[in-house]
């Protein structure tokens, strides 16, 4: 039986792409027990992320995407933590967006499993929101962290650069449709949902 929880806070700030900038507020996951856990994204504050890390030993920050809004203060929590930076080498033209000089540690892949407090999160490639967009699927937990892949009410944007509407639909339907409906959905921004749910959704 896992020992791991959900913790989960909101934390403000903005997105920036394609010269234009957005006010957002972005979910943050951290999956652990009382002695270690993962962050799911990196957005805007590294105090904020620490206020609900707390004194825990963190194994990893798992990158979803690499849009500003999720990757901002990866660098800065790395330091803070001393763990390393997983996300997708398909999103390294968003990441050099933001942190040009710097990269992250670890490239993740389809099917990798990362390893916390007696769980098990499973990375799913779900590129068209961004290229090296990935969900994390905790089967033990019920459910999944979805970044901007997929949202209360649908899929996630496609119109700016880097994105590809019919490429994320095909990810949501092969890759996250595939699993369990009563599938809880964690995701980037705004409030969970489940899979079934969202089936309805996505067309």
């Amino acid at each position: 039986m896992s020992r791991a929880r959900i913790d989960h806070g909101v934390l403000s700030g903005t997105f920036s792409l394609d010269d234009e900038t957005f006010d957002v507020d972005n979910n943050v996951w951290v999956v652990g027990d009382d002695t270690e856990c993962v962050v799911i994204d990196a957005p805007h504050d590294v105090d904020g992320i620490m206020a609900l890390v707390g004194a825990r030993s963190v194994k990893a920050i798992l990158c979803t995407h690499a849009h500003d809004d999720h990757v901002r203060v990866a660098p800065a929590l790395r330091e803070r933590v001393h763990a390393p930076i997983m996300l997708h080498p398909a999103d390294r033209p968003l990441w050099e967006l933001t942190h040009p000089s710097e990269l992250w540690d670890a490239d993740l892949t389809d099917g990798q499993a990362v390893e916390v407090a007696g769980t098990t999160l499973r990375a799913l490639h779900t590129p068209g929101h961004a290229p090296g967009g990935v969900c994390f699927h905790a089967e033990d937990l019920g459910c999944v962290f979805t970044g901007d892949t997929l949202f209360h009410g649908g899929p996630g944007a496609t119109g700016r650069s880097y994105s590809d509407a019919g490429q994320l639909v095909a990810s949501i339907r092969t890759r996250l449709f595939t699993l369990p409906d009563d599938t809880v959905v964690h995701t980037g921004h705004g409030e969970d949902t489940t899979l079934g749910a969202e089936k309805v959704n996505v067309v």
